[in-house]
């Protein structure tokens, strides 16, 4: 199935396509799922791809800036109203509630980086957050962080998240994106109302060096930092030609060996993850946790995008039809929108514990007084629409890929 779309003035073509598999979109209702690596294989290449030559790809990313940015003059007044009685989803560790204050404002472990290659082939980057699920895999961000809206794909390539990102420093793991969730209106139309997406990730991946082994010619296999596991030959020989060429496999005598990748175990252990609120009032004040980069329309250079920053204001209704944004809310935010996409607005966030509600994303910025500074950030009104999305991704297994064909769910 292919789509062609008129946005913002743009055509855009895009067809299926995850992780080198076409795959057809699967929908259920008002839910579009499409893979991104639905296979062990396909995301240990992935990861390879991220970590190859000193995390070269991922040092060098820039960020994503796609539709970005809304002409003051396309902003009015107006929005969205709920669609049914307001409701939320506990963040992990706040099943039970217990009240907290802080004066200090500690920033989210549960934020982090979405890196992938665009239309364009290039590494690029969004701000993403973890989320409550029940096996703690799950990824909320922009749709347009997510999807392709430039070229003839449906998905971004190599999609993978990183909490607590920094100048290649991988604290947490890298985890790779396992299956795409976002409304069907956004897959099909880019209506941008619905620009939102939760996706699963399969368990993260640690770096290690763990020993030096040889090839047959004397050469050592340190390229990269890893560990090498021996594994039978059955295992080794389901190892793509390629991977065996760029040393992520040997043999040595009778030894088989593969490159493996240590299991860091599951996101929301390693960092927990933010509830969910859905058809909330309009006007709560909402923290907005975001990597923004690049200048504003003067020309100031007011963030670099390499540590995570914060603002905190009340949303108001908006209506932006340029974007086909009919039902948006927005929020005093001076954050660029390079970097930004993505970024978590949590409404009732408790300093002490790091933890909140999701209520929207950033999907773009404004600069509303003209004054050449962007000051507004706005976001999807989350509804029943939203909540259908995340239901349809809550409750879904990804497991480990730390060396893929050893787990039968993984081949």
């Amino acid at each position: 199935m292919k789509r062609t779309i008129a946005f913002g003035g743009v055509v855009a073509t895009a067809g299926l396509l995850a992780a080198g598999l076409v795959t057809p979109a699967q929908a259920a209702g008002d839910v579009a799922s499409d893979a991104l690596a639905n296979n062990g294989i396909a995301a240990y290449a992935i990861a390879a791809y991220w970590k190859a030559n000193n995390a070269a790809n991922l040092i060098g990313a820039t960020p994503y800036n796609v539709e970005t940015k809304v002409v003051a003059k396309h902003v009015s007044k107006g929005g969205p109203t709920p669609d049914s009685k307001p409701g939320v989803v506990p963040a992990i560790g706040d099943e039970k509630k217990t009240a907290a204050k802080s004066k200090n404002v500690n920033l989210p472990k549960t934020t982090g980086k979405v890196f992938f290659t665009g239309a364009d082939k290039e590494p690029h980057w969004c701000t993403a957050t973890s989320v409550q699920s029940q096996y703690r895999n799950l990824v909320a961000t922009a749709g347009h962080c997510v999807y392709d809206t430039e070229s003839n794909a449906t998905t971004m390539d190599n999609w993978v998240f990183i909490p607590g990102y920094y100048e290649g420093k991988t604290p947490w793991g890298i985890y790779v994106g396992k299956q795409a969730f976002t409304h069907y209106d956004y897959d099909v139309y880019e209506d941008a109302d619905r620009n939102y997406a939760f996706v699963t990730v399969y368990n993260g991946l640690k770096f290690h060096h763990d020993g030096v082994i040889k090839d047959r010619w004397g050469k050592p296999f340190d390229s990269n930092p890893g560990a090498w596991k021996e594994v039978s030959k059955e295992t080794f020989d389901k190892f793509p030609h390629s991977f065996h060429a760029a040393g992520y496999s040997c043999r040595v005598g009778n030894k088989y060996y593969v490159w493996a990748f240590e299991d860091a175990g599951r996101l929301g252990d390693n960092v927990g993850g933010q509830g969910l609120a859905y058809n909330q009032k309009v006007g709560k004040p909402v923290f907005v946790f975001g990597y923004p980069s690049g200048a504003h329309p003067d020309g100031n250079h007011a963030f670099s995008g390499k540590t995570l920053k914060w603002t905190y204001g009340k949303t108001f209704a908006v209506q932006a039809p340029a974007i086909k944004g009919e039902e948006l809310v927005g929020t005093k935010s001076s954050f660029t929108g390079e970097g930004s996409l993505g970024s978590a607005w949590l409404v009732n966030y408790k300093s002490a514990k790091r933890i909140g509600y999701l209520n929207g994303v950033t999907i773009g910025v404004s600069d509303t007084d003209g004054n050449n500074r962007y000051d507004t950030s706005f976001s999807p009104y989350f509804d029943g629409e939203t909540i259908g999305v995340y239901n349809a991704a809550k409750n879904l297994w990804s497991g480990s890929i730390a060396v893929p064909f050893e787990s039968p769910a993984l081949h």
